[in-house]
């Protein structure tokens, strides 16, 4: 049976408030409501979380559900004090930050560009490889929060962490127990989600939002499952399909991809497969 989060646990150092409800559509619009009806009462950075999520939303609208108390699903209101157009590394710090959470565990993680985290597998799989899906990471600008500056962004991150394989919505995903990470207590590794979130998200604004000088474009490179390989970048809107290699990341998190005949194009948005 999965087990109620410890509510007298979940004092995170830096945070204003962490909030837990027992079931919510989704955390990042109700966070995102709440937030436009009383900023003050969120102040940056919050996290909202629920023990059930009945109709969470991933990127491109898609839908999905855990069941009761099996995972973390959590979204954090932010203020980062950093240019606009950097905003696009926010769900990849994230996912530096679950990859942390996770080998704290004993489990290796590796990013997939742009908002995935992924555990190893034993069989490959379309688009994955030697990988399954444990966490997904939505982040979302808070529009109507006028004279709010600056801008407020709310920053969901979904991880399986106790399911059984049954439990599993597709065979593309995977949980930290399937995984083998010791004793997955969900408050205990929310509780350093949120502290590794806050931590690097600190670094990224004191570097003006700046990735490479923060160093963190080298530690996101160091546990990329996209950077080196040949990808099929789907691009958002389906008007364009571009296949080369993933050779880096540009000043605004957006993948560069290389193709066959050397030109290289920044993906800003879109579906990414691995084809090799």
């Amino acid at each position: 049976m999965h087990q109620s989060l410890r509510l007298d646990k979940l004092t995170v150092p830096g945070y204003s408030r962490v909030e837990v409800v027992e079931t919510s559509p989704s955390t990042n619009a109700e966070l995102a409501a709440a937030v436009r009806a009383d900023p003050a009462a969120w102040p940056p950075p919050s996290a909202l979380v629920a023990e059930h999520q009945t109709a969470g939303r991933g990127r491109a609208g898609r839908s999905w559900e855990t069941p009761a108390r099996a995972g973390l699903t959590v979204s954090v209101l932010l203020r980062p004090r950093v240019p606009a157009e950097t905003l696009g590394w926010l769900p990849l710090l994230a996912g530096l930050a679950v990859v942390r959470t996770v080998s704290a565990g004993g489990v290796t993680a590796a990013v997939k560009w742009p908002n995935d985290v992924l555990l190893p597998a034993v069989d490959t799989i379309a688009g994955l490889g030697l990988y399954r899906k444990v966490a997904g990471i939505l982040a979302e600008v808070v529009p109507g929060t006028p004279g709010q500056e600056p801008l407020a962004v709310v920053l969901g991150i979904g991880l399986n962490v106790s399911q059984s394989a049954e439990e599993l919505p597709v065979p593309t995903a995977t949980s930290l127990a399937l995984a083998g990470y010791l004793r997955p207590d969900r408050t205990d590794v929310l509780v350093r989600l949120l502290g590794e979130v806050h931590a690097v998200v600190r670094r990224w604004e004191k570097a003006g939002g700046d990735a490479a000088t923060a160093g963190l474009l080298d530690e996101y490179a160091a546990v990329s499952a996209t950077l080196g390989t040949r990808v099929r970048a789907e691009l958002a809107g389906g008007t364009d399909v571009l296949e080369g290699e993933a050779v880096g990341l540009d000043g605004s998190g957006a993948l560069v991809v290389r193709s066959e005949s050397g030109e290289e194009r920044a993906v800003t948005a879109g579906d990414v497969w691995h084809l090799r």
